[in-house]
């Protein structure tokens, strides 16, 4: 399949606005620059016409703009689909987010918000490929974290935040302490 290197510069570029999308929609691989545009494009076309579900996989390490390029594909989907909510569907279907990220990331000693999760994105085309909806699984790869850290590493960032509102009123009856840091 085709591969596509992307590089997280952590800062924003003006390459992934609509002209830009615009620029890619209906474009054949390799006409244009190499672009997460081209890719999900591509995707787009052999879905309609083949009829035949696409995967995208987004791979890389902590820090490398995973979700970030996930993100531009489904606003990349949204606005050539013409779908109905186009503007908000990369929000909606990312929404989850910070709750995912309490849960399934930790400190390691490469990262102070290292992701120890995987992600799976479903999103759901009608016949006239259109978004109709979406679902986000997640997996968590290190269960042993919530029993073991290694030195200078830490739990999951969901047990601080539970300890750090150990005295809110909702909290009470789970019985919390502090954390042992």
């Amino acid at each position: 399949g085709i591969i596509l290197v992307a590089i997280n510069p952590y800062k924003q570029l003006p390459i992934y606005g609509d002209a830009i999308i615009h620029a890619y929609s209906g474009q054949n691989m390799g006409d244009m620059d190499p672009h997460v545009f081209a890719v999900a494009e591509e995707a787009y076309k052999q879905m309609a016409r083949n009829n035949k579900n696409q995967s995208i996989i987004v791979s890389g390490e902590s820090g490398a703009g995973k979700t970030v390029s996930a993100r531009y594909t489904m606003r990349y989907f949204a606005t050539v689909s013409k779908s109905s909510s186009n503007a908000h569907v990369e929000d909606k279907v990312l929404a989850s987010n910070p709750i995912t990220e309490a849960v399934g990331n930790a400190k390691t000693t490469r990262n102070d918000n290292s992701s120890r999760f995987g992600k799976y994105t479903e999103i759901s085309f009608d016949q006239s490929y259109q978004i109709i909806g979406a679902n986000m699984r997640t997996y968590l790869l290190e269960k042993s974290r919530v029993v073991f850290q290694v030195e200078n590493e830490r739990n999951y960032h969901i047990f601080y935040q539970l300890c750090a509102s150990a005295m809110q009123p909702e909290y009470k009856h789970l019985k919390l302490g502090r954390s042992q840091e």
